[in-house]
């Protein structure tokens, strides 16, 4: 029977942070304990000797380092913060770790204590532009792409303008405008308040005269009083008129026609005549 897996040892946050505060002395600056997680702000000078007490001290041993993650905070003097997600196998039990950091602000790579964090710290410094001291491969990922700046910053531009392809007339890569195909991917920047210059889709419909049945506020005898003036309009403005009699055919006999009486209300009696 296989057994079930190992809850999270939650009941092991407030020991954590007394161990972590006697471990680490000044270079804690705050601990957090919310959500049940526990949270550790290191100063940026004692990150590493930090994460070596982290990973040595007996009570902490939190041997694995997870995941490396940034956040921007644009309104702080040091608007970024680095985050390091550690795992104690032993305890089964998670941290927190968080450095301030600034554009200019290097923060100590601790590739030295897990070799995994040097493509994490790749992507933090590709994402957010937050330098690594003594990271031996710290290069961009997106820059193929023509990126200018860092995509996970808040102020990040959200449009792009050229692309990168491999050219099979030229037998190399070239770099060229950003071609959108899609209709709806034509941006348009200007907002309709402020009088565009042309007709936005589906704007044209509103010039044309509504069909014969279309809603309207119009009551059913109104409709027919409106239909019926129309009507009388149209027949008055195109009278059927002809120029002349041998357009109508009037005054031309017909093939058995009879010649015309003298006097069509007096009518022959049999035998006269003759």
């Amino acid at each position: 029977m296989r057994a079930p897996a190992p809850a999270f040892a939650a009941d092991l946050n407030g020991a954590t942070i007394e161990a972590a505060r006697a471990a680490l002395g000044v270079a804690l600056v705050d601990t957090r304990d919310a959500v049940g997680e526990v949270s550790l702000f290191v100063s940026r000078e004692g990150l590493v000797d930090a994460m070596i007490a982290l990973r040595d001290t007996p009570g902490l041993e939190y041997q694995q380092l997870m995941e490396i993650a940034g956040v921007d905070y644009p309104d702080r003097a040091e608007r970024f913060e680095v985050v390091y997600c550690l795992l104690s196998l032993t305890r089964n039990h998670r941290i927190h770790v968080h450095v301030a950091a600034s554009e200019d602000t290097p923060v100590p790579s601790v590739t030295d204590i897990w070799p995994v964090a040097g493509w994490l710290e790749r992507e933090v410094y590709d994402m957010y532009g937050v330098l690594f001291a003594g990271n031996r491969d710290l290069r961009r990922i997106l820059t193929d792409y023509g990126f200018r700046g860092h995509p996970q910053r808040k102020d990040f531009p959200l449009s792009g303008f050229v692309e990168l392809r491999y050219s099979e007339e030229a037998k190399r890569v070239v770099y060229e405008p950003v071609q959108l195909a899609q209709d709806f991917r034509t941006f348009d920047f200007m907002s309709p308040w402020e009088g565009a210059a042309y007709v936005l889709p589906g704007d044209e419909k509103a010039a044309l005269p509504e069909a014969k049945g279309a809603p309207t506020p119009l009551k059913a005898d109104e409709i027919q009083k409106a239909d019926a003036a129309q009507t009388a309009k149209a027949a008055a403005t195109t009278p059927k008129t002809t120029d002349s009699p041998a357009q109508t055919g009037a005054g031309k006999a017909e093939p058995d026609a009879q010649p015309k009486p003298a006097d069509p209300d007096v009518v022959k009696g049999k035998g006269e005549g003759k």
